[in-house]
């Protein structure tokens, strides 16, 4: 089952039990999927579909972050349910540790050792990690060990 089909499932049921919070973070799921078929001219694959979901989970994790520097618990709270609902289609995140044994080995196999390397190593650190781990968490790895 591709993940577009599992979205399509999960939204019906989310209809039929009346989770508005679900029905409504996966129909924007959805009609962002739908787009991308536009664009492309064909139905998105799963590493597609997880890049769109991994945009979400970016987007959410910003607004969280703005919404507490606004004192906003309920739109904290909000987001965060939201963010919970998308990261159920995310593979499981990888902690920090597991990513910087990733980013050593390719820091190895690109041969990098200098900060000017950093877009080498992150392009082949991000094709690994595919939706596995924040960006911002990988781009400032590769930074302090290419920096070391």
């Amino acid at each position: 089952m591709t993940l577009i089909d599992k979205i399509s499932d999960d939204l019906k049921k989310a209809m039929k039990s009346g989770d508005s919070t679900t029905v409504s973070v996966l129909r924007m799921i959805k009609s962002s999927i739908k787009n991308r078929e536009i664009e492309k001219g064909e139905v998105p694959g799963d590493d597609e579909v997880l890049d769109i979901l991994s945009l979400f989970v970016k987007r959410s994790k910003e607004s969280v972050e703005q919404f507490t520097k606004a004192e906003r618990a309920d739109l904290v709270d909000k987001e965060k349910a939201e963010q919970s609902v998308v990261l159920q289609y995310l593979p499981r995140q990888l902690g920090e540790d597991e990513i910087r044994k990733i980013v050593s080995e390719a820091i190895s196999e690109t041969g990098s050792s200098v900060p000017g390397d950093m877009g080498k190593v992150m392009k082949t650190v991000m094709a690994k990690l595919k939706g596995k781990a924040d960006g911002k968490l990988v781009n400032s790895l590769v930074k302090e060990m290419l920096e070391v």
